[in-house]
């Protein structure tokens, strides 16, 4: 091999040792995090007796899980059974070494390592450890592949329920699937790119897509809840009946790593949010820094901080929304996300088309605005229009015009 290629493994293995380990931490901490923000949502404490402030409970949580018994029916397919945790876990790990986690570094070196020998890499150097340019078609193919293995959990276990659980997680995120990937066609339409590398900067030549594409990054995110199997779309883990879903005969590390996996995931879909409609680890503004370590570690700290937010956003949702019925999560993927999303592709690339040749703008900031102000009107006749008053009017507005009683107090002031 030549220097320069062996440089360029070099690199590569030491961002594969730094982000895996930090994901898996993180991914640790995550559960720490929810137990922290339902006890702060709930008014009551969180874990708060291992370790300093309940911080060494993840810990806790990972030996107990690694010292208890495994169970394991009689009557499962044991080979399926065992494979199912590990087909829903590394999908859901794989998906982070695409992302850019911070802005790329410009690193120039040449030097001769024991056992390796003459090592050189000059040049950007990315900081998503494989930097793809299918980008994230790559995310959506990979994560569909999660679904094979709560399936298969559900089958190989041999348990009517298990199976019920798996049949049903199949069909929601198959269904929401379909959503995911049509509301990021916009992005395609405006970039030209699936890039997370090249979408980036279009945002920073432009404005944060979240702006003049609004509406696919609520369908994005709505989607992303389903694909996780967060509330309120938790159907497959059916915590209201008398057994867990797909899991229900898995124990010990088995059971964690369908945890694990979902942590992760959230994580994943928080990242891929804040890449495609935050501006990923854009620094906005004239005082970005050139580049260099230390606008690297910036941009670095700024996208841990918008991931973060949104991971703060799922479980903020979870211990704030009641669930759906199964029926209600099917029919909105299908009536309602899945027909806006069509129509917001059609009225975009129309839009474009108009700004384009009828108007002639090629500027791409005037461009954003534009579409930003499309938006609007689109956002105001989705929201408050096609609404109805069925979600944020309230429900004092959906009480029947029949039970006048509920509107207005009894005698004597009582409700």
């Amino acid at each position: 091999m030549s220097p320069e290629y062996k440089g360029f493994l070099l690199l590569s293995s030491i961002k594969m040792l730094v982000v895996f380990t930090i994901v898996m931490i993180g991914v640790a901490l995550l559960t720490l995090m929810e137990r922290k923000v339902s006890a702060w949502m709930q008014n009551r404490r969180g874990p708060n007796r291992v370790g300093w402030a309940g911080l060494l409970q993840p810990a806790a949580d990972g030996l107990k899980n690694i010292i208890k018994e495994e169970t394991f029916p009689a009557s499962a397919n044991p080979l399926i059974f065992t494979l199912a945790p590990v087909m829903a876990f590394v999908p859901a790990l794989l998906l982070s070494a695409v992302i850019p986690w911070a802005a790329p570094l410009p690193v120039s070196f040449d030097a001769r390592l024991p056992l390796i020998g003459q090592v050189s890499y000059h040049g950007m150097l990315s900081m998503a450890v494989a930097d793809l340019p299918v980008g994230f078609l790559f995310v959506l193919a990979v994560s569909s592949l999660g679904v094979y293995g709560i399936a298969l959990a559900g089958w190989s276990s041999n348990n009517k329920y298990s199976l019920l659980g798996g049949l049903r997680a199949s069909a929601q995120m198959i269904s929401y699937e379909v959503a995911m990937g049509m509301s990021l066609i916009p992005i395609l339409l405006i970039t030209g790119n699936v890039s997370f590398a090249r979408i980036v900067e279009a945002q920073q030549t432009g404005l944060w897509f979240v702006l003049p594409l609004f509406l696919s990054c609520f369908i994005f995110l709505v989607a992303g809840f389903a694909e996780t199997n967060r509330l309120p779309f938790d159907l497959p883990e059916a915590e209201s009946e008398l057994i867990a879903g797909y899991h229900t005969e898995y124990s010990a590390m088995k059971f964690s790593m369908f945890p694990i996996s979902e942590y992760a995931n959230m994580a994943t879909v928080s990242a891929m949010v804040v890449t495609l409609f935050f501006g990923g680890w854009d620094l906005p503004g004239p005082w970005s820094p050139a580049p260099g370590v230390l606008r690297t570690l910036l941009t670095g700290g700024l996208m841990f901080g918008k991931v973060l937010f949104f991971l703060f956003l799922f479980m903020w949702i979870r211990w704030t929304l009641p669930r759906f019925r199964y029926d209600q999560l099917m029919a909105l993927g299908w009536k309602v996300m899945l027909p806006l999303a069509i129509l917001y592709v059609m009225l975009i690339a129309v839009a474009l088309w108009a700004v384009e040749h009828w108007l002639g703008i090629a500027n791409p900031k005037v461009r954003m605005a534009i579409l930003f102000a499309l938006n609007l009107l689109v956002g105001y006749v989705v929201f408050f229009v096609l609404d109805r008053g069925l979600i944020l009017s309230g429900s004092y507005r959906r009480i029947p015009a029949a039970l006048p009683h509920r509107r207005t107090a009894a005698p004597g002031g009582a409700a």
